[in-house]
């Protein structure tokens, strides 16, 4: 692949021109192909797509498009809109304003094109052109239409792009398919959907288009793909290509066929060993393949493979036997093959799970291609790694094709993604009925047994049952206060023993100057009690240590259970037990200071 890729669509389905509203396919078209180009698994281009554009907004896109490349570079233009010859024969691209009888003013001339393609200093350039075309007037365009031929390839190839850079235009059909007569469209011919992007998405996107079985699309392999397609779907329909390229151009990845690596053939020792005519040496040659075939070194391995398929072709029953046990060890066996994921909520994290690749290396070096939008896999040391979106709603089930040098698996996944809010308890069965409500009936086909229950008569109204989702909610009442009410109680507890520390401390204070005032009569210890400093103290050694356990519940809480509060509640929660802690901590420390020099000072002053 070269350095940088870029793709430029543009498609054209809406006209202002009452007799151009012939084209049912482009903006199908332009989505699925940006699919494609896009995806880093087949295409890997940055796409552009522009639709429904003026002339102007039209050449303006193209000339950008081809501008400040580098050699490095493969550009990639995509048209998918009206084509229309001029009475002198030049090609126009129909922009959502073109007039027929101005071409030149109102549509994007294929000189302009052409000459863009040649100034740009891009390595290389395809154009593919998905036009229906037709001639602008019918008067005087007996000579554009005697053919019936638009010749498209004339108006790319006259000028060869500058510096030897290469260039391809392949084109869906050069037949003339309808002609203007008095502004209005002839109808020699009914409008028909893309068969030809259809074509390049489906042989890009299954790599079928890969016909060779290289590992890559290249522009020659699609359009022998996209040329045998179109023809069996429209044998009226015939595409053409011209190129002026140096070497192969890759379009895009394969996901086609197994794994391709470049072998390292066996020893000529070992080749030699399995045309001896002794039957040992030759077992103990197609031993020594079997150990080759579970070296971790790819190359060496293949090699062996080969050669081992060669053995279980051609030799005799219990060295073919032996050569073909060996090779059913290198067989994709991932591990689980079935994922489901149960019940998603929708717009979540997307959830994944781990796929283990077993057997030995040549067993694990696989390629993986989901087969639906919403599943991604990324590989991991020992296998995959598989990812669901959880964008849209609804029952998912898809597969992951595997593909390796010799097999092909597949995984199988499972998924249901719902509402944002169904995130409680399941819902009950709506066919099974209950004590007030009665069963709703199930589809008619699936009834099998009716079953007849006498009538109730209730000697008083009954209160309705409890479901599991009223359950849940009556024992987490109230569900979303819980954490909050308990740090704010934490708070409450640690601003009640600050407080009480600070009377602790004036009370003690005046209790040491009523010491000193006493002189050698006095005694602190009596003197802290009488002017109660010892009460505050306790109260404040008990609520600090509430008010710390008391926030640790409410953190648990929260913890155990974040489901059942807002993000609000849980900052406010956070916040509240982080201040009560900050509080409770200090304060703790300081009062069981002041214990200890009460206990210590007391008896000697």
């Amino acid at each position: 692949m070269t350095d940088s890729r870029h793709a430029l669509i543009i498609a054209n389905d809406r006209y202002a021109d009452q007799g151009l509203k012939k084209l049912k396919a482009p903006a199908q078209d332009a989505a699925a192909l940006e699919r494609v180009l896009r995806d880093p698994q087949i295409g890997d281009f940055e796409v552009e797509v522009v639709q429904n554009a003026s002339a102007d907004l039209m050449r303006r896109r193209i000339q950008r498009f081809f501008n400040d490349r580098r050699r490095a570079d493969t550009l990639l233009l995509h048209f998918s809109c009206h084509g229309l010859k001029s009475e002198s024969g030049e090609l126009y691209f129909a922009a959502s304003d073109t007039e027929p009888p101005l071409l030149a003013a109102t549509a994007v001339a294929s000189q302009f094109v052409r000459g863009c393609m040649s100034g740009t200093r891009a390595g290389r350039s395809v154009l593919f052109l998905d036009c229906c075309y037709g001639g602008a007037f019918s008067r005087g365009s007996a000579s554009v239409r005697a053919s019936g031929e638009v010749n498209v390839l004339e108006s790319f190839a006259k000028d060869e792009p500058a510096g030897g850079r290469g260039w391809a235009v392949i084109t869906a059909s050069d037949s003339m398919e309808y002609s203007f007569e008095d502004h209005e469209l002839t109808e020699n011919s009914a409008p028909r959907p893309s068969v030809f992007t259809h074509a390049v998405v489906e042989g890009l996107e299954t790599g079928e288009a890969d016909l060779d079985a290289d590992g890559n699309v290249s522009l020659d392999d699609l359009y022998e793909y996209v040329y045998r397609h179109v023809r069996e779907q429209n044998p009226h329909q015939t595409p053409k290509k011209a190129a002026e390229l140096q070497g192969e151009l890759h379009l895009a990845h394969s996901r086609r066929g197994g794994i391709k690596i470049v072998a390292i053939p066996s020893p000529s020792a070992l080749r030699a060993a399995l045309q001896s005519d002794d039957f040992l040496t030759r077992q103990g040659a197609v031993t020594e393949l079997c150990h080759r075939l579970r070296r971790p070194e790819l190359p060496v391995a293949e090699g062996a493979r080969q050669h081992l398929g060669e053995v279980a072709h051609d030799e005799v029953q219990p060295l073919a036997d032996l050569a073909a046990g060996a090779l059913s060890e290198i067989r994709l066996a991932p591990s689980p093959d079935r994922l489901d994921f149960g019940r998603i909520p929708r717009g979540s994290t997307p959830p994944k799970q781990s796929v283990t690749m077993q057997g030995p290396a040549l067993a694990r070096h696989c390629v993986a291609q989901p087969k639906q939008p919403w599943l991604r896999v990324d590989p991991t040391r020992n296998g995959l790694e598989v990812h669901v979106d959880t964008t849209a709603t609804g029952h998912l089930s898809g597969d992951i094709a595997l593909k390796g040098v010799a097999d092909e698996s597949v995984i199988h996944v499972e998924a249901e993604v719902t509402p944002a809010d169904e995130d409680g308890p399941t819902k009950p069965d709506p066919h099974v009925s209950n004590d007030s409500t009665p069963p709703k009936p199930r589809p008619r086909d699936t009834q099998r047994t009716v079953v007849i229950e006498p009538p109730r008569i209730p000697s008083k109204p009954k209160e309705p049952p409890r479901t599991t989702e009223d359950r849940e909610r009556t024992d987490r009442t109230p569900p979303s206060r819980r954490a909050p009410a308990l740090a704010g109680a934490a708070l409450a507890l640690a601003v009640t023993a600050l407080a009480m520390l600070f009377m602790t401390i004036q009370r003690g204070v005046v209790a040491v100057v009523a010491r000193a005032d006493a002189g050698v009569n006095g005694n602190v210890e009596d003197n802290i009690r009488e002017y109660g400093a010892l009460t505050p103290l306790i109260v404040c050694l008990i609520t600090g240590a509430a008010a710390l356990v008391v926030g640790a519940f409410a953190r648990h809480d929260l913890g155990a259970r974040p489901a059942h509060y807002t993000k609000q509640a849980a900052s406010g929660t956070q916040t509240l037990t982080s201040v009560a802690k900050g509080l409770a901590i200090p304060t703790l420390v300081l009062a069981v200071l002041a214990g200890i020099a009460y206990l210590v000072g007391s008896a000697h002053w």
